[in-house]
């Protein structure tokens, strides 16, 4: 593992077992939980506030389908972006399963002549699409695509969702592991709650707090404190 690469990047699921929340739609018995193990899926629209996961759980699919993966951001993609990778995923020496899984992040940021450039090859399965957007997909994606996508809904972290990735991030050996035993539990614990909603970097402050930690009244007091006052 490169420690030089970002910390939300290198803590980053790899598979399903690795990835937290979302059980609502991906617990076992659960159909997009089934459809990515059997490697079967159809196109769908990821629909969530940001942090929920949408990138992350499109990198499980990635590392779990025999299809060819490509990625594009509709903020600095065209219609040319998309072209390239309808050829590529015909191409039979670049992809011989002739299906390629198309991920667009941002995907409402696409005005309807660039959505309408997908509808074909969505319709004849030449790639399928998962479209992620913080917005509401019914009023900013195109109708033909909404009809020929599944819409699944992401929910916010949940305070023990947090907790859980800054204990994965402090304790597994490509996170921070810098906490000791001692006060393992009770910083993790006491400074999800807070940081779920104030501070965007929720894992590096997490790593803060625990190697100043004095006496419980040391940084993560003060901290608590001041996000108490916002």
């Amino acid at each position: 593992m490169d420690l030089n690469k970002p910390l939300a990047f290198r803590m980053s699921p790899k598979t399903l077992e690795d990835y937290v929340g979302q059980e609502h739609i991906l617990g076992k018995d659960k159909i997009l939980y089934r459809t990515i193990k059997a490697d079967r899926l159809s196109s769908i629209i990821l629909w969530g506030p940001p942090g929920c996961g949408k990138t992350s759980l499109a990198r499980v699919i990635s590392n779990t389908t025999k299809y060819k993966f490509t990625k594009i951001n509709a903020v600095t993609a065209g219609i040319g972006d998309i072209k390239n990778a309808i050829e590529e995923a015909k191409n039979t020496f670049l992809n011989p399963t002739g299906k390629c899984i198309l991920f667009i992040d941002e995907i409402h940021r696409f005005n309807k002549l660039q959505q309408d450039a997908l509808l074909p090859y969505v319709e004849n399965g030449t790639i399928i699409l998962i479209g992620a957007t913080t917005e509401n997909p019914y009023f900013e994606v195109n109708k033909a695509l909404i009809s020929r996508s599944m819409v699944i809904k992401l929910n916010p972290l949940t305070e023990e969702n947090v907790y859980q990735v800054l204990k994965n991030a402090l304790t597994k050996k490509e996170g921070l592991r810098r906490i000791s035993n001692k006060n393992r539990g009770w910083n993790i614990k006491k400074i999800s709650s807070n940081i779920k909603w104030r501070c965007k970097n929720s894992i590096k402050w997490a790593w803060s707090c625990s190697i100043n930690y004095t006496n419980g009244q040391g940084w993560l007091y003060k901290h608590n404190r001041w996000c108490n006052k916002k």
